[in-house]
Parts: structure tokens; C-alpha cells; sequence
């Protein structure tokens, strides 16, 4: 049987057995995209990892402020780089909290939280109270923090009340805001119902046998509370 000639199954044969010992080499990927990804992760872990050298404390707010990606703050949360303390807060896994991590914990959860009343007597080393919440005052009209998971008391003041008397300290590289002494006790005597006299007699007695304020500062803060005639009769005993 004679097989008619066909050029183009001919072309095809050839082909295949050309084919035959060789290896196929894949198409080359593209690595440069997952090159730069790995770099800039690389870059934002330093990053972070300087910006909390310089400050004990960030939340998540800050830390994505700076330009950090939520994606490499898993990551070094995963890798035991960093620690999340509280919802939405981290440290360096290196860092031993303090005597004040709890009030550093709670300035960063609390918008325009200034420590006041028993945590202020507590910073301040008035008295003896060693509260197992974090007093903050918050504005009046400011919406209530939700922070239900953490020990933290609120109490709202007002007008001057709220803005006069603030300190500002730093501590472990973390800002926070307490009231000053005779705000302090000032504010003890206007919530004594809530905290206790007693509590607010011993810190008034501690501070000017201790001359810890002046008595024209306890009288200023007395009037902007509206308390002095409640503390008169106790300054007049001790002075």
C-alpha cells in the first residue's frame, strides 16, 4: 500500500522527535513584586521597632499613623517581636511594665483621659489607697469609652473643673495627664460621696502637713469645685 506524501505530517514527526532528551524550561517569574513587599515589611519592623525604643507604648491608631501596616504588626506579634498588652496596644516583647502601667494602659485606651481622684492620690503617693481601677475624667459631653474589658472607673466633669489643674507627665516615654494636688483633693471633697470622706480628710491632712500645696492653691481649686465651705472647717483645723 503505497502512503501519499503529506509535507506538513512529515514537519510534525520531526518535531517531536526533536523534542526528545530535552528539558523545558519554565517562562521566568517575576519575583520583584514579592522582592519589594519583603523589603518594605523589612522596613516598617525597624521602624517600629525604633519608634517604641523611643516610647514604651503604642496603640494601633499611632502605629498605622506612622505609615505601619496592620499586616507586619501581625506578623511581629506572630513572631514574638511584640506584645499586645490590652486591645489595640503594644509594646516591644522586651518590655517589663512599670509601677504606672496601668495608668500608660489607660491614657492610651481613654481619648482626653486625665487620671483624677484615688489613681491621682495613688501617682501623687497621697493616703493609702491603692485602687484596683483607673479613675479617669473624661468631658462632659464626650462620648463614653468602650473599654468594658478593662478596669477602668469614669467620671465626668465640666467647664473649668475638666481643663484647669492638668499636669502633664512622661513616663517610660508615654505621655499621660493627672490632675495636680490641690485639684486633687479638691475633687476628692466634691465626690466624697462616691470615694468616702475619710478618704478625701486624709489626703487634705497628708497635704498640708506634708506641704505638699500651698493652702492659696487648695482654696482656688476648693471654689472652682464649689467645695470650700466643705473643706473649710478641716484646712482651718490643720492650719
Amino acid at each position: 500500500m503505497t502512503i501519499p506524501y503529506e509535507p506538513h505530517r512529515l514537519e510534525g514527526i520531526r518535531a517531536e522527535k526533536s523534542m526528545i532528551g530535552r528539558h523545558i524550561v519554565p517562562s521566568k517569574v517575576d519575583t520583584s513584586r514579592y522582592v519589594t513587599t519583603l523589603y518594605g515589611m523589612n522596613t516598617e519592623r525597624s521602624r517600629m521597632q525604633e519608634l517604641l525604643q523611643c516610647t514604651s507604648m503604642m496603640s494601633s491608631a499611632e502605629i498605622t499613623a506612622e505609615g505601619i501596616d496592620t499586616k507586619t504588626l501581625t506578623r511581629m506579634v506572630q513572631n514574638g517581636e511584640l506584645r499586645r498588652t490590652a486591645r489595640g496596644l503594644y509594646t516591644l516583647a522586651t518590655y517589663v511594665p512599670g509601677t504606672y502601667h496601668s495608668l500608660l494602659e489607660a491614657g492610651k485606651l481613654v481619648d482626653h483621659g486625665v487620671i483624677c481622684l484615688l489613681s491621682a492620690l495613688s501617682f501623687h503617693e497621697i493616703g493609702t489607697q491603692n485602687p484596683s481601677e483607673v479613675w479617669l475624667a473624661i468631658p462632659r459631653r464626650a462620648r463614653m469609652p468602650r473599654v468594658q474589658d478593662y478596669p477602668i472607673q469614669i467620671v465626668r466633669f465640666s467647664g473649668a473643673a475638666y481643663t484647669d489643674g492638668i499636669e502633664l507627665r512622661n513616663l517610660d516615654g508615654v505621655d499621660i495627664h493627672v490632675y495636680s494636688i490641690p485639684k486633687t483633693v479638691a475633687d476628692c471633697f466634691k465626690y466624697r460621696n462616691k470615694i468616702g470622706l475619710d478618704v478625701a480628710v486624709e489626703a487634705l491632712k497628708e497635704v498640708i502637713q506634708g506641704k505638699r500645696s500651698s493652702i492659696d492653691d487648695l482654696i482656688h481649686f476648693g471654689q472652682l469645685c464649689r467645695v470650700q465651705e466643705v473643706m473649710r472647717p478641716y484646712m482651718e483645723s490643720l492650719v
